[in-house]
């Protein structure tokens, strides 16, 4: 007589769970699940009940350590007070524990984004000052560069005007001395 035997995917899927939850499950849970020659999981109709039943469990809230106590004791008739028993006190300490491991966890990943964002920042300010400085050093060294020619054009505009005045003086010096000259010529007594 052949049993039906299922794949891991048509098992997850009957059972309404995802395949890599029924090898938690056989891990954490210590379920013998029977291989084929070639040593792929098979899972019979069986074990498809025990995932069922293993999945209503966890609805209810319990969790896989007092699963697995409920499992190795072949399911007796005082499952519910040893579910109870086993979900009381330690479950508490666990989720004590777990509470403290998240807490901690959530510090530590608080503390690491800050981290991270203070290099970025460092990072991004060191790139954003460079880039200002630069472009402060061009507007300066243009502005620089405009006043001086400024400064030379109308220094050159100086010289010019001042060239102007001494040609002109210099013209009006020599017309003054040519005049003067021609009226100590008029004024000479002739010499006889």
């Amino acid at each position: 007589m052949d049993k039906q035997r299922y794949m891991i995917s048509d098992a997850a899927a009957l059972v309404n769970v995802e395949s890599h939850v029924l090898r938690y499950w056989e891990e954490e849970l210590e379920l013998t699940v029977p291989r084929n020659e070639m040593g792929h999981r098979y899972y019979t109709k069986e074990n498809i009940e025990q995932f069922m039943k293993i999945k209503e469990w966890k609805e209810q809230g319990y969790q896989l350590k007092a699963i697995k106590l409920l499992i190795h004791n072949g399911g007796r008739e005082d499952a519910p007070e040893l579910l109870a028993a086993a979900a009381s006190e330690p479950a508490k300490q666990t989720l004590s524990t777990e509470v403290e491991d998240n807490t901690r966890r959530m510090e530590q990943f608080q503390h690491m984004m800050a981290q991270i964002v203070k290099g970025a920042i460092a990072e991004n300010n060191q790139a954003l000052g460079k880039e200002v400085s630069e472009r402060v050093r061009d507007y300066v060294l243009k502005e620089m560069n405009y006043l001086m020619r400024e400064q030379d054009e109308a220094e050159e505009e100086r010289y010019k005007k001042l060239d102007e005045l001494i040609r002109q003086s210099l013209k009006a010096k020599g017309k003054k001395e040519k005049k003067l000259f021609h009226k100590k010529q008029e004024w000479k007594p002739n010499e006889a």
